[in-house]
């Protein structure tokens, strides 16, 4: 295979969409003139955008199966990797003429179409997302090396940065960034702890604090001395306030993994159940610190849910018990 013309299929949410961005890198390693394009939502392309190993970006948002399939049709691609694959991407797949299709599993309707499988038969709970997404690229003959993501920021984007970061931070204080909602996608302390965190971390000298969330529950809003750089911004604009941070704390969500992508340091609160685990969707790439319950927290106050986890209880996880953890972390006074 001579200069493969494939195309990704992520239109998943922002952290999922962050921990394919490994393939691109290790498709080029093998095939350095390969041409790779994207298949996205529109609110994750950001994500990719300004990545020098990404040719072109195809939203799937508001097209019917045949426009977005001529659409595709028109790039000739050889190979799709569809990593949540879905029986209406197939058929769009397939009306787009793309030959090599590979993905997971093998429904009826991979099968009518002579998709190529994944399997995950000996699934392990406690291996990582991307490790899972880089299984497809063996199919390709493509061992991967690296599992780290990656996001880019252009010129004017890094210039913006170091704007933003001077003017929060003048005589050179560190900032680091709270991240207080989690779209329900994973266990998370509430938001009352997270206020109670802030007013913590307000005590230390030499440092700011940024509240992250482009829509910040009520009570950590209008905290004087806080900073709120992402309200009501674009991704784009949001993840190059993001790459201003020092830190970042976060419950297991999108914005930990643009943290990690971008290379900034990342505290995460995780649950060890096997769907939530750190094993499974732990930051790559940055230096990253996972504050867990006790033992056997799980056991006596799991609520049967991991996303109506709130850590609250014996054994849980606190705004205390994080400040505990980034003090020692960090080194603060």
């Amino acid at each position: 295979m001579k200069n493969p013309r494939i195309l990704i299929v992520r239109p998943d949410r922002i952290g999922d969409v962050v921990l394919s961005t490994h393939l691109p890198r290790e498709i080029r390693r093998k095939y350095p003139d390969s041409y790779i394009s994207v298949l996205l939502r529109e609110y994750t392309k950001d994500i990719y955008s300004g990545n020098p190993k990404v040719n072109s970006i195809i939203t799937i948002d508001n097209k019917s199966w045949i426009t977005l399939a001529k659409e595709i049709r028109k790039q000739k691609f050889d190979i799709a990797i569809t990593l949540i694959p879905t029986e209406k991407l197939n058929w769009i797949l397939f009306l787009a003429g793309i030959k090599n299709r590979i993905g997971v599993g093998h429904k009826f309707y991979q099968f009518v179409t002579n998709s190529k499988s994944v399997f995950r038969r000996k699934y392990k709970p406690l291996r990582h997302e991307a490790d899972y997404c880089a299984d497809h690229l063996k199919k390709l003959g493509i061992e991967v090396e690296n599992l780290d993501s990656e996001i880019y920021l252009n010129d004017d984007e890094i210039n913006k940065k170091n704007d933003f970061k001077s003017s929060v931070c003048p005589a050179g204080e560190k900032l680091i960034g709270i991240n207080s909602t989690s779209g329900n996608s994973a266990p998370n302390m509430p938001a009352d702890e997270y206020k109670k965190l802030t007013e913590k971390l307000l005590t230390v000298k030499d440092l700011r604090v940024a509240i992250t969330d482009l829509d910040p529950p009520e009570v950590l809003r209008n905290i004087p001395g806080i900073v709120y750089p992402n309200i009501d911004k674009k991704l784009s604009e949001a993840i190059v306030n993001f790459a201003a941070l020092d830190w970042l704390i976060s419950s297991s969500t999108g914005p930990m993994h643009i943290a990690a992508a971008l290379k900034i340091p990342t505290i995460s609160l995780f649950c060890p159940l096997p769907a939530s685990s750190p094993g499974l969707w732990s930051p790559k790439g940055n230096s990253s610190l996972i504050i867990l319950p006790a033992e056997n927290y799980c056991q006596n106050s799991c609520p049967g849910d991991p996303k109506l986890c709130s850590f609250e209880g014996s054994g849980g996880i606190d705004a205390e018990i994080v400040f505990r953890n980034v003090k020692e972390k960090l080194n603060f006074q």
